[in-house]
């Protein structure tokens, strides 16, 4: 069928004036669909140039949805064909690091006998933990002489400062989507900051081998998707691509899977443009990320965007046109498969690392000494919660933390700057306080878990909302939260979610697994705590996801927690006796023989407002022989995590965070304010 139709000449009865001006697009997917099958390939959707009425589709006229531009002689910009760079992005859980590795895998990257661990881009023990990637890192693999240098993506939405700035190093993206649940909210962020750079999109519907996949409604919404974020014409024609990344399969039809990822890479390589460079310019390099190695020091990370960089050269830093310092590369490395090689030069086009320059930040243009000129800076959005972080002041404080002063605590964040763009950090009303602003409580928490491995020992208050003044009004931060809930739970969540003043807008079910698609605009302050909330309300089966949409009016008043807190009465060790009588009380979160303080959160109340109470107490001893001893049966312990403890605790409250424990305590200087 394709040779019969590569040799077809159509004609429109046009006049000559049109035809020489218009070109003919085939732009919809609805109309590829019906004119040439679902499988058109992307070489297909290209403009197609009318002349004298008639549309010639010969084999030579055949290229991607994102075609070469031509040579501009005036810059002497020019298009390198043995390189690609991409970044690969999807929402979180949508299979981007399990696709990397299969491609790793395929590009034969390791020996056929070598041990490879799952998910082996997610390198940091963090990461590996939870089972999120955090971090943005670089590999690169070969296929039929071209260099595919790849770039795996954090997915959750308060790591997004990473894609951000990951993008300026890139010309086109593979956008990862769920083959069951379709476009999710970070999907339309990475998509949009993608389409704003102009860059080439290939889609690839994965986990295609669900039982409940529906790849044609996951097609048609990343296409309503599109066309809701404006994209052009061109991005409109991307290239679909069906795939199983745990299988390491992909194809062109959900039903004709070839027997590895060659589709996949000659998509790659057909459809996403090589890099626009200046091959005879002066030295260009935006440095988009930095990595640190003891031996080594600062590493820039970035792509070589004019003339070419060598090992030893003089080199100019520059932020702004006035603004510039001197330096030279002691190292040069280029990625080649999954690890860094030395290098002597790197042209224009390709990813490299630079070492030497130890002073440079994320932002900055390494330039040539005598000609260069800085490149614009990279721009990521604001963030929309902070945290306070204070000095330890318990009694327990020096036990078990290295580091425990303010200098200590205000150097570490500082230097979180350096690598985190979409991080903020202030100083507090006393000394010793520091003010924390961030995407999300996530975003924050990493920071925290990250510090207390490295030995800080600190105290974190609760997370609060940056509120924005417009005139005489208060605006908030907003944000869509989607909830996949089973049907049978459906009714506590919407009524949970209706207390914290969300206003849902979207309702529907999603295939034949009983599971109900519920979209949401909330107020940012409704979702602190909020997580835990919905998993005891849906018994452990919701999942949810949020993301900034923009900010609006005061929503008013919003009751996160109704039960008060069992707080310590005094120092001292808990005990048995004492814990049998207090969880009549409520829930607590410590056990026997646990060191505790005055002002300590042992445990959740069973109704509202604080009770303190004696988990110390022990057991009169008489000299009456007693018959029978007691025996004193205790319910298990609530075992908070991190991110539990700062979801729980409120305005009066805070979380002691040590390299070995995480406790809760009220805040002396809150309490003292309220009597």
């Amino acid at each position: 069928m394709e040779m019969s139709m590569a040799s077809t000449t159509v004609s429109f009865p046009l006049p000559n004036s049109i035809c020489t001006k218009k070109t003919f697009r085939l732009s919809t997917p609805f109309l590829k669909k019906h004119l040439f099958g679902s499988t058109l390939p992307c070489f297909l959707s290209s403009k197609v140039p009318l002349k004298r009425c008639s549309l010639n589709l010969l084999p030579t006229s055949m290229k991607s949805s994102v075609s070469e531009a031509p040579s501009e002689k005036k810059r002497q910009m020019m298009r390198r064909s043995d390189i690609r760079n991409i970044a690969i992005v999807a929402h979180v859980d949508h299979g981007k690091t399990t696709l990397v590795d299969s491609m790793l895998k395929q590009a034969k990257v390791f020996r056929d006998n070598q041990f490879v661990q799952e998910r082996i881009m997610d390198s940091n023990d963090i990461e590996r933990e939870r089972g999120i990637t955090i971090l943005s890192k670089n590999t690169s693999i070969t296929y039929k002489d071209t260099k595919i240098n790849i770039i795996d993506t954090p997915g959750h939405s308060d790591f997004g400062g990473e894609v951000e700035r990951i993008l300026n190093m890139v010309e086109g993206v593979l956008l990862v989507v769920d083959s069951v649940e379709g476009p999710m909210p970070q999907t339309r962020f990475v998509l949009k900051k993608a389409l704003e750079f102009g860059h080439a999109v290939v889609v690839v519907v994965n986990k295609i081998d669900r039982p409940s996949a529906r790849p044609e409604f996951v097609v048609n919404s990343t296409f309503e998707l599109f066309i809701e974020l404006n994209a052009t014409d061109e991005q409109c024609d991307f290239q679909v691509i069906y795939a199983s990344g745990i299988k390491g399969k992909a194809g062109l039809s959900p039903e004709n899977l070839g027997e590895d990822l060659g589709p996949l890479f000659e998509a790659v390589i057909r459809c996403i443009p090589g890099p626009k460079i200046n091959k005879d310019g002066a030295l260009q390099m935006l440095a988009t990320n930095i990595e640190y190695e003891e031996h080594k020091g600062r590493i820039a990370i970035g792509r070589v965007h004019a003339g070419s960089l060598r090992r030893g050269m003089d080199v100019k830093i520059c932020t702004s046109e006035d603004e510039c310092r001197f330096g030279r590369v002691s190292e040069l490395f280029v990625y080649e498969k999954f690890s860094r090689v030395p290098a002597e030069t790197v042209e224009a086009g390709d990813i490299c690392a630079v070492c030497g320059i130890d002073d440079i930040q994320i932002g900055e243009t390494i330039a040539d000494k005598s000609e260069g000129k800085p490149l614009p800076t990279i721009k990521v959005e604001e963030p929309t919660v902070k945290m306070s972080f204070s000095v330890n002041t318990s009694p327990f404080v020096g036990r078990e933390g290295k580091y425990v002063t303010s200098r200590n605590l205000r150097d570490r964040l500082y230097r979180e700057l350096e690598r985190n763009l979409a991080m903020k950090v202030e100083d507090g009303e006393t000394a010793d306080t520091f003010i924390v602003s961030g995407r999300g409580t996530l975003h924050i928490t990493i920071l925290i878990e990250n510090m207390r491995r490295e030995g800080y020992e600190f105290m974190v208050g609760p997370p609060k909302v940056i509120n924005k003044k417009e005139g005489d009004k208060l605006l908030e931060p907003y944000e869509i939260a989607t909830v996949e809930v089973p049907e049978e739970h459906m009714g506590s969540v919407v009524e949970l979610l209706g207390k914290r003043r969300g206003q849902m807008f979207d309702m529907q079910g999603l295939g034949s697994e009983g599971t109900t698609f519920l979209k949401y605009k909330i107020p940012t302050r409704g979702l602190l705590g909020l997580r835990n909330s919905i998993l005891t309300a849906s018994r452990g089966t919701a999942i949810l996801n949020t993301i900034f949409d923009s900010y609006g009016p005061w929503a008013g008043d919003i009751s996160t927690r109704d039960l008060g807190s069992l707080i310590a009465f005094e120092d001292g060790t808990s005990t048995s006796y004492a814990l049998m009588s207090s969880q009549d009380r409520g829930q607590l979160f410590i056990g026997p023989g646990v060191d505790v303080y005055k002002g300590q959160i042992v445990g959740i109340h069973q109704r509202p407002g604080d009770l303190a109470l004696n988990v110390c107490k022990k057991k009169a001893a008489t000299n009456v022989r007693s018959n029978k001893e007691v025996t004193v049966v205790l319910d298990t312990p609530l075992d908070f995590s991190l991110d539990d403890c700062i979801e729980y605790i409120q305005e009066d409250e805070l979380v002691e965070v040590t390299p070995s424990s995480i406790r809760m305590l009220k805040n002396p200087k809150a309490t003292k304010k309220t009597r």
